[in-house]
């Protein structure tokens, strides 16, 4: 499986959270009103809506809201109530909600990622299950990182803000699990063979798709091979823009390839 991670990457991964939290509290404080209440890159989200949802979904992980998510059918459905439900919350509020909720979301996890919990896992909507460890730190780490750099700093006209290692190995590695168990459910049409996903940079690193899911790389062959930089895949990983306008090289099977990139939608 590719989502079983070790201590050491567990407590890199609580301390990625940390730092995103720094980094999104860092940007928004630097915001003026009018900044707050501009339209996101995220469709029908303004700038406050996408740290509303944010916020919101740190809460669900140690709430009875949780469960909502959890048997959820869409991911993306039971997002949109918690943001409707604050749309009409002052600054204030939305702030003091997010930073009470990230501060003990990530008590949360340095507390399991030290207990055989962590390695319990536990469903989410339709992205399959998931180590609860890497649950709470991939999760939130990749919603911070994606939602900052791709949806609120873009549509700003903001710098995006600077990244490192251990906060995109936590972003990929959640991508990779959620991707894996997307493909192992939903099969990609003609994936009769496995592609190699190598992401260059800050974090990255070789995983294996087939039919299956995603494997740890061994010394079998591969039919394709799909090399990118790993600070891309966040934006084109979920379809936020096309690989095919990204910086992705393919080798090998071109058309096998291309199959399984257009399926690559993580959520």
């Amino acid at each position: 499986m590719t989502d079983r991670l070790p201590a050491a990457d567990l407590r890199n991964m609580a301390a990625a959270l940390r730092a995103e939290r720094a980094e999104m509290l860092n940007f928004t404080s630097s915001l003026t009103d009018d900044e707050w209440t501009a339209p996101s890159a995220a469709a029908g989200w303004r700038i406050a809506d996408v740290v509303a949802h944010i916020g919101a979904t740190a809460r669900s992980f140690y709430t009875p809201a949780g469960l909502r998510t959890i048997f959820a059918a869409s991911l993306e459905r039971v997002n949109e109530d918690p943001v409707d439900r604050r749309r009409d919350w002052s600054r204030a509020k939305v702030t003091a909600e997010y930073q009470r909720a990230g501060r003990r979301a990530t008590t949360l996890l340095d507390v399991v990622r030290r207990t055989p919990a962590a390695r319990v896992r536990v469903p989410l909507a339709e992205l399959g299950r998931h180590p609860m460890g890497l649950m709470i730190g991939g999760a939130l780490v990749f919603d911070h990182h994606t939602h900052l750099r791709h949806d609120m700093a873009p549509a700003l006209g903001r710098p995006v803000p600077p990244t490192d290692a251990d906060r995109m190995r936590a972003v990929l590695t959640w991508m990779i699990a959620v991707l894996s168990n997307q493909v192992a459910k939903a099969p990609v049409a003609r994936l009769d063979a496995r592609v190699a996903l190598t992401l260059t940079g800050p974090g990255g690193g070789t995983w294996w798709i087939d039919e299956a899911g995603g494997l740890t790389p061994s010394n079998g062959a591969v039919a394709a091979h799909v090399t990118a930089p790993a600070l891309t895949f966040p934006d084109w990983g979920t379809q936020r823009s096309s690989w095919r306008d990204s910086d992705v090289t393919v080798t090998g099977d071109t058309e096998l390839a291309a199959r399984f990139l257009d399926a690559v939608n993580v959520i």
